[in-house]
């Protein structure tokens, strides 16, 4: 397995508990577990999910907050990988390179960069939960004249721990789910913090505590309550995406209309906060205990709609002539998409390029044996689909056990389905990289759904052979082309 991160770990209970005849090792790049949640240190990192769904099916989430900060996370998935001994298959500071396939070994041969220098392991399956993003590169828009720019630019991503906002003028450039989490935190100790938009984001208020989740666990055995309130929040989930879906113009209008409630009449809700798209055309922004909109209110913070024309030495010169003084500027303006690593696949010695492939299931590749990926849901919490991946990769794992097969290779045969984009989603950091990504069918098992309930009969119920082909082949002829 490849990243020790939320999906890493869960993967590693996954197959210890249900597959307790394989031996595993997880490679990891960094020096510590976590993932996103070690390496975002940003003021206010929190979940933009409830926990009882970003939270593992086999591990309650007990903290009082359903909305939690960073550091409680990172605490969870820690423990987790230590109450199971997880920790034990973890190599870290193990970055991952390259990938090859041997049908006549049938094993991965996976060689990575470790402490000691280039290393080399096999494998009989590759499981790829390293996640959808590059650690080492946020996405950076390029504006003219941040040279002269006195004060300091920096971005969510990398943030330095000797930066001292405390009585100054900030900007964070961006409205998607870090900005919106970075201008209430900042604006407790910031002179004043502006968010600086091209064009707003749905944003909703939870409440930070579950009430009803908090109640149930005290009346109730913990996991028995934690699966309860996991239940609730899925099938609300569900519905209330269905209805956007069903009805984008009055949903639309829903959210705005708690937008104004939180903000007052007098606010300009139709500029800062109606977005020109409709609603889960891109993800929501969840703000808990509406932070987002006190700050507004007490005037610790604004938002201005506006694009960039220049900075100059003391600040952001913006399209309409008006000035954003600056002492810092936070570039909340997304994140880079880096499809499994960026990891050099071949099988058989012919290089993969996982965009020519289908991606079956939402997990493995056309025309690639023995190797699966863990991606989450874009309008759910990621945990959600992660689990049901682990599921079906052990299922997978112990049909080939038991029928005494070495390979399994999602296979295309007969007319290529009709191919579309691996997601659906209009977010830029999306489309920016789509063309990076395998594509998806328009029928099963090609096709990627965005519906956790039918992905949990599909996925822990339904057949193992679909487009699935099980073997024990004899070697491939040297230089042989592996079709997608």
């Amino acid at each position: 397995m490849v990243g020790a991160g939320l999906s890493g770990i869960g993967a590693g209970y996954h197959l210890q508990t249900l597959c307790p005849d394989r031996s595993y090792v997880i490679l990891e790049g960094r020096s510590t577990l976590g993932g996103t949640w070690d390496l975002f240190r940003y003021p206010g990192i929190r979940s933009d999910s409830d926990m009882y769904t970003l939270g593992y099916a086999f591990k309650p989430w007990t903290e009082a907050k359903a909305i939690a900060d960073g550091p409680s996370i990172l605490q969870y998935v820690g423990d987790t990988a230590r109450d199971y001994g997880i920790d034990r298959h973890i190599r870290f500071d193990h970055h991952v390179q390259t990938a090859s396939w041997s049908t006549s070994d049938a094993r991965w041969t996976v060689t990575a960069n470790g402490p000691d220098g280039p290393t080399s392991l096999t494998c009989n399956f590759l499981f790829m939960c390293s996640g959808y993003y590059n650690y080492a590169r946020g996405h950076t828009p390029e504006w003219a004249g941040t040279e002269q720019f006195a004060g300091r630019i920096v971005h969510p991503q990398f943030w330095p721990s000797d930066l001292d906002y405390s009585g100054k003028e900030v900007v964070v450039i961006g409205s998607g789910a870090t900005a919106v989490t970075l201008v209430p935190a900042m604006a407790q100790t910031a002179s004043h913090v502006t968010m600086l938009q091209r064009s707003p984001t749905y944003v909703v208020s939870r409440p930070a505590e579950d009430a009803a989740a908090n109640w149930l666990r005290r009346k109730l055995p913990a996991m028995l309550a934690y699966r309860l309130v996991r239940w609730r929040n899925v099938l609300l989930g569900m519905a209330f995406f269905n209805l956007a879906r069903k009805r984008p113009a009055k949903t639309k209008q829903r959210l705005i209309d708690m937008v104004q409630t939180e903000l007052g009449p007098d606010y300009d809700v139709a500029t800062h906060f109606t977005p020109r798209y409709n609603p889960w055309d891109q993800r929501l922004c969840l703000v808990p205990d509406a932070d987002l909109f006190a700050a507004l209110k007490q005037g610790q913070a604004s938002v201005v709609t506006d694009t960039i024309a220049h900075f100059t030495r003391d600040g952001i010169v913006l399209a309409s002539g008006a000035e954003l003084p600056a002492d810092v500027v936070v570039t909340a303006t997304g994140l880079e998409l880096q499809l499994l690593s960026d990891v050099a696949f071949s099988v058989d010695g012919t290089p993969v390029d996982l965009a020519e492939t289908y991606n079956y299931k939402g997990m493995m590749y056309s025309g690639v044996p023995n190797m699966a990926s863990s991606f989450g849901y874009t309008n759910a919490s990621w945990t959600l689909k992660a689990d049901l991946t682990c599921g079906y990769v052990c299922r997978l794992l112990n049909t080939m056990t038991k029928r005494g097969v070495r390979q399994a290779t999602p296979t295309l045969a007969g007319d290529r389905p009709e191919a579309k984009p691996f997601l659906d989603f209009t977010s830029g950091y999306v489309t920016r990289a789509m063309e990076k990504f395998p594509k998806q069918g328009d029928k099963s098992p090609w096709r990627l759904h965005q519906n956790y309930a039918r992905d949990l009969l599909t996925l822990r119920f339904g057949s193992v052979d679909d487009a699935m082909v099980f073997s024990n082949p004899s070697p491939a002829k040297p230089g042989a082309k592996i079709a997608a």
